[in-house]
């Protein structure tokens, strides 16, 4: 391969629109932009969403629910993801360290999926009842944050 022979992709370019050259172009004397009104003028733009008199898209399609705006948003981490982490004492930066969670100012809850081996002393905003119940059965501690 050489630099003489590099070609760009099939389909990549296309040849721009020549407008006003002539009715056997198929775009010559209104260039496309039909007889009369704003379309054909120059500097007009058409708002987004805007259908010309027929019901837009948005409004045609129903609506349901509604977003709960006190809604508490955790970060879970499974009890058997604590395997990843050494005995002792787990805050939301060590969860961080790892990458188990990504923001350390997000609430996080541990939940009960999996097994615990080790004995973890664990703070954080909130546990469900099988992850405080396997933690305590290996011999570690909860302590709701």
């Amino acid at each position: 391969m050489d630099l003489h022979s590099l070609k760009p992709a099939e389909g990549s370019k296309k040849r721009r629109r020549r407008v006003g050259r002539g009715p056997g172009s198929g775009l010559g004397k209104t260039s496309g932009r039909g007889h009369k009104g704003a379309g054909q003028r120059s500097g007009f733009s058409k708002k987004p969403g805007r259908e010309g008199g027929q019901m837009p898209l948005h409004r045609r399609l129903p609506k349901r629910g509604f977003t709960n705006v006190f809604k508490k948003e955790f970060q879970v981490v499974n009890v058997a993801d604590l395997s990843r982490i050494e005995p002792g004492e787990v805050t939301s930066e060590t969860l961080k360290k790892v990458g188990l969670i990504k923001k350390v100012n997000v609430p996080v809850k541990l939940l009960g999926g999996g097994n615990v081996e080790k004995a973890y002393s664990v703070k954080a905003q909130a546990f469900s009842k099988t992850a405080r119940e396997k933690i305590e059965a290996a011999g570690g501690k909860v302590e709701v944050i």
